[in-house]
């Protein structure tokens, strides 16, 4: 939540007035109809004020979640889960958070994800069904521990103008 909060104050403070500036330098070009400057100024001000309200809606909806104490008996949300495939005998581990900490590459993920929802509320040694990329897989639970509270991913960036350059362009 503090991240959405860094995120949403450097958009307002900084990005958004940045943009401001672009569009009035490129107004003062001339010609609008032919302005690509003015063009993708507006562009990214779109992108940016869609981003604010998203952000402000998710901020005012949000609630912070600690994963301090957390109950280790089932697979909840703040627990690292090592999973053994029923197959292959191979392990796996995966650590569910709350809706905004996913990292699917260092197998962080929300409780929101299918894999979390599958996972939620199951005990040690109990076998759940898991959609893999080759299929249903069967799944045993071998451990549950608690997750580190910095056991989240790194905040979203918005698009640069980059992006919307050549989304433009297209």
């Amino acid at each position: 939540m503090e991240r959405r909060k860094i995120e949403y104050e450097e958009l307002v403070k900084t990005k958004i007035p940045e943009n401001t500036k672009e569009i009035a330098l490129a107004r003062s070009y001339g010609d609008l109809s032919e302005n690509f400057e003015f063009k993708a100024a507006k562009q990214m001000q779109s992108v940016l004020m869609r981003r604010k309200a998203e952000l402000e809606q998710m901020l005012h909806n949000a609630r912070g979640t600690s994963f301090e104490n957390v109950d280790t008996s089932r697979v909840s949300i703040g627990t690292i889960v090592t999973l053994r495939s029923s197959e292959t005998n191979k392990e796996e581990t995966y650590t569910i958070l709350g809706a905004w900490d996913g990292d699917p590459d260092r197998h962080i993920i929300s409780y929101q994800t299918a894999i979390g929802q599958a996972l939620l509320g199951h005990k040690i040694g109990e076998t759940v069904s898991l959609n893999t990329e080759h299929g249903m897989a069967q799944f045993t639970i071998v451990s549950i521990q608690s997750a580190a509270p910095d056991q989240t991913a790194p905040p979203p960036t918005l698009p640069t103008e980059s992006v919307v350059e050549t989304a433009m362009a297209e």
